[in-house]
């Protein structure tokens, strides 16, 4: 176990948040540790529903891999407000982990990709043609989301089936149309991080479409994924900027931000998601990216009392 909570006296001590199920953390995020060390910064792995850590006793507690909280949101919104010296902060995390932020970054002229929400106990009825994507509004990891083509009678009625699972579950359902250019051009993500100036372009990278059919409710925590380094164009830096210029609160709060884009149908990209809460961060997809993170924790780490 990484977590053993007995750094040296005097250096600064930082929890690196996680799950049960990564107590030792996501494999990328293991990536900062040496460059923490490098700067005198004593990291653990702490999951973050333990009832025996002494949050108090940690001079930073840095979001990362919490990722099983999606079916207890409000004990984890609850959790966040409690825990002193949280990154990215509880106000985030209550705004973040609740997709309907996409509503309000599409009415602050964000281009964001179109979405139905359907409230629990709301009818719904799948049209009859178009490919769309089912999910929660609150979920990690691509949970509980599923690609649905109308056209076909079986897939109308699972994806029925899955806005009727949801809803029965008491959570607010998503319906967006499936943006085909995933399966060519992928999902770019964009990678911002601290700076003692503020939020940084860091790296760039690639997803590959993850989404091959309906949802069946049988799946596990986590979906593999295929990611490579990317370069970002002008236009999607500038639609990130966009999205994150319109945060409450402002970016100067931030540790870290992940913006997701797609291409639209004119090819223009959209946001699917702003990750701001415990997002991968691809640090070792990018020369330097391990070092750019651990320096931004030792910039939050300055700003502390």
């Amino acid at each position: 176990m990484i977590n053993n909570h007995q750094p040296a006296r005097g250096k600064p001590r930082v929890a690196l948040v996680t799950c049960t199920e990564l107590a030792d953390l996501d494999p990328d995020d293991r990536l900062v540790l040496g460059p923490l060390a490098t700067r005198g910064i004593a990291a653990d792995a702490v999951v973050w529903d333990d009832p025996a850590v002494d949050w108090p006793a940690y001079d930073l507690a840095v979001l990362r891999s919490p990722w099983d909280y999606a079916l207890r949101r409000d004990e984890f919104v609850a959790w966040a407000a409690k825990v002193p010296g949280l990154v990215n902060p509880a106000e985030v995390v209550r705004w973040n982990t609740d997709k309907r932020y996409l509503a309000e970054l599409s009415a602050a002229g964000v281009p964001t990709v179109s979405t139905a929400w359907v409230a629990p106990g709301e009818g719904w009825v799948p049209g009859d043609s178009g490919e769309y994507v089912v999910k929660p509004a609150v979920s990690a990891g691509s949970q509980d989301t599923g690609r649905y083509d109308l056209a076909d009678p079986e897939h109308r009625e699972l994806a029925a089936a899955h806005v009727r699972r949801l809803s029965d579950a008491g959570r607010l359902t998503m319906v967006q149309p499936y943006l085909h250019a995933v399966d060519t051009a992928g999902e770019t993500a964009l990678l911002f991080l601290a700076g003692p100036d503020g939020l940084r372009f860091s790296h760039a990278i690639r997803k590959g479409a993850m989404l091959t059919g309906p949802d069946l409710g049988v799946e596990g925590l986590y979906k593999a994924e295929d990611i490579s380094a990317r370069t970002a164009t002008p236009e999607q830096l500038a639609v990130a900027e966009q999205t994150l210029a319109a945060v409450p609160g402002g970016t100067g709060q931030l540790l870290y931000a992940r913006v997701d884009l797609i291409p639209g149908p004119d090819g223009s990209p959209v946001l699917v998601e702003l990750e701001l809460t415990e997002p991968s961060l691809f640090i070792g997809h990018a020369d330097g990216a391990p070092e750019r993170l651990a320096e931004a924790i030792a910039t939050h780490l300055a700003r502390r009392p």
